[in-house]
Formats: structure tokens, C-alpha cells, sequence
């Protein structure tokens, strides 16, 4: 594995400043008693810092494996550091404003900043898309570990693309017109009763459920992924890279299962913790499907068994 040292730099800098901003807004939530939308004013800053640290760290690292590209990658890790930032900036100023910071269109100057904040996130999006690109064509010597990174960018992009449903008009809400436009809820106004720590919705659909679950399977796979390496002194057939390939592909291929059911069922209006009928037997068929592939995996692979003592290492 690279060493930390040689992660993109820029990327590091904003996630430890993003550290300090959770230290910031644990505080607040301690000291500061103020509600917005049915939550403490600094539960949003709170989150968004811990996800942007994991974000972060997760694309420092996968850039460092960059063996050609490695200045557009640069490029492209330094845009997503700016960007975040600069939607942090916005979130935290207007929690210190009492303000709401996602849908405000109450004041031209809140418009002015959801606005711009809007532009961030289609430009970081991109610029994700510029490092997935690149990360799809590096040569890895470990295919598992290859494939547990290209699948997690991946997903997560679509995660991330689901923040874009969130800025539509819900019901009764009207372009140029209403003070908020928008909302993370589906068939419920925004603020009403929710899941503790989450805040996800407890009686309608909820589009910040799948957008966590998708951006987090940077993180989540490439575990899975090191998991599997972790276990194989262990276990006999995990040393196998080709087994690791396919443990790897089935995880990746149930995350992505996953991800579209809980999107599904938040666009359906419908909270995570009351599934109807349809959404528990689409998560059966999920799991079902999760087994069978492991089970499938695990099955002692034919010819010689093959050992990789440099996962994680950019090919020569």
C-alpha cells in the first residue's frame, strides 16, 4: 500500500481542516440550542464534515496509485478539495447566521448562496468523474483490489448524482415563488419525525439515504476489500487472489443492489424503517443473490492457486 506521505495533498489538508470543523460542531451541538428544520442547528455541519473526511482520505489515497495521469489527477483532487470547501464555507456560515443553507431561497442573498453552492457540487461531481476515469485505467497488480477501488468510485458517483433530485420542487413549491425550493424528504415536508443521528425521515421517502449509502461505498468496498486480505493467513482459499476477485465483485455487485433499493424505495415516498411488501422482497431477492454468489466464490478454484504479496501497489 502507498504511504500516506505520498496522498494528494491538497485532499489531506481539507479533511484535517474538516476534522476541526466536527470538533467545532460537536461543540455547538453542546452549546447551542438552536432547532432548524426540526434538527440542532449544527447536526448538518457536524455530518458533512465526518462524511468529507472519509470522502477525502478515500481519494487522497486513491490517487496516490495514479501510474500515468497523475497531473490531471492532481488537478481534478485539488477541484474537489476547493469545491468542498467552499460548499462547507456556505453550510457553516449559514448555521452561524441561523439560516437554513440547502433549498433557501427566502433572501436574494440566501438564494445567492445556495446557488453558488449548487455550482460546487456539479463541479465536484465532475471532477470525480475526471478521477474515476483515470482510476479505471490504472494498472494494479492485485485485480481484487483494482476492482473493490473502481466499483466504489463508481457507486458513489451515483450517490452522489441522487443530490440532484433533492433540488426539484417538492409538492406545493413553486420556482421564483416559494422560500424553499426543494427538500431530502419524499411525500413528507422536510423537519417532521426522523430516525436519531440520522435525521432520515420516520413516516415519508428519504433521498439522503441512498446518497449516504452510494458516496460511502468508497469507503465500504475497498474495506470489504482489505478485510478479505486481513482473513487470508487465515483462511486457506482468501489467499487465492481469484477468490478475492470474486468476493469482491459479489460485494460490489449487492452494494449496487443495495443502493438502487433504497432509492427506489425513498422515490416511492416510503420511510426505511416501515418497508412494504415489494421492498422486503426485493431485499430478499438481494440477499439471496448475496449468498449464492458467495457461496459460488468460495467454491476451491481449479489450476494453480495464486498469491500476491503487493496488493494495493500501482504495476510497474
Amino acid at each position: 500500500m502507498s504511504s500516506w506521505r505520498s496522498w494528494h495533498r491538497p485532499l489531506v489538508l481539507f479533511s484535517a481542516s474538516m476534522a476541526v470543523v466536527a470538533v467545532v460542531s460537536a461543540v455547538g451541538l453542546v452549546v447551542d440550542d438552536r432547532v432548524l428544520v426540526g434538527a440542532p442547528i449544527w447536526a448538518k455541519p457536524l455530518k458533512f464534515s465526518l462524511s468529507f473526511i472519509a470522502y477525502g482520505l478515500s481519494l487522497a489515497w486513491m490517487l496516490s496509485l495514479l501510474d500515468r495521469g497523475r497531473r490531471t489527477g492532481w488537478w481534478a483532487g485539488t477541484v474537489v478539495a476547493a469545491t468542498s470547501a467552499v460548499e462547507m464555507l456556505i453550510i457553516t456560515g449559514q448555521v452561524v447566521r441561523g439560516k437554513r443553507s440547502h433549498f433557501n431561497h427566502q433572501t436574494p442573498f440566501d438564494e445567492t448562496l445556495f446557488n453558488a453552492m449548487a455550482v460546487t457540487v456539479v463541479i465536484l461531481w465532475f471532477a470525480t468523474v475526471a478521477i474515476a476515469v483515470l482510476l479505471l485505467r490504472v494498472r494494479i497488480t492485485d485485480r481484487a483490489s483494482a476492482w473493490a477501488m473502481r466499483c466504489g468510485i463508481t457507486i458513489a458517483l451515483a450517490g452522489a448524482a441522487v443530490g440532484f433530485l433533492m433540488t426539484q420542487p417538492a409538492a406545493g413549491q413553486r420556482r421564483g415563488e416559494s422560500p424553499v425550493v426543494g427538500a431530502h424528504s419524499v411525500g413528507v415536508p422536510d423537519g417532521g419525525p426522523s430516525m436519531p443521528l440520522t435525521g432520515w425521515s420516520t413516516t415519508g421517502g428519504d433521498l439522503r439515504i441512498p446518497h449516504f449509502v452510494g458516496m460511502h461505498a468508497l469507503q465500504l468496498l475497498p474495506l470489504l476489500l482489505m478485510a478479505l486480505l486481513a482473513l487470508a493467513p487465515r483462511v486457506a482459499r482468501l489467499a487465492d487472489e481469484r477468490v478475492r476477485l470474486r468476493l469482491v465483485l459479489v460485494g460490489s455487485g449487492t452494494y449496487a443492489a443495495l443502493f438502487a433499493l433504497v432509492t427506489w424505495q425513498a422515490l416511492r415516498g416510503q420511510p426505511l424503517i416501515h418497508p412494504d411488501g415489494a421492498t422486503l422482497t426485493a431485499a430478499a431477492l438481494i440477499a439471496g443473490g448475496a449468498a449464492a454468489g458467495t457461496y459460488a466464490a468460495l467454491r476451491t478454484p481449479t489450476g494453480p492457486t495464486t498469491h500476491s504479496s503487493k496488493e494495493l501497489e500501482v504495476a510497474a
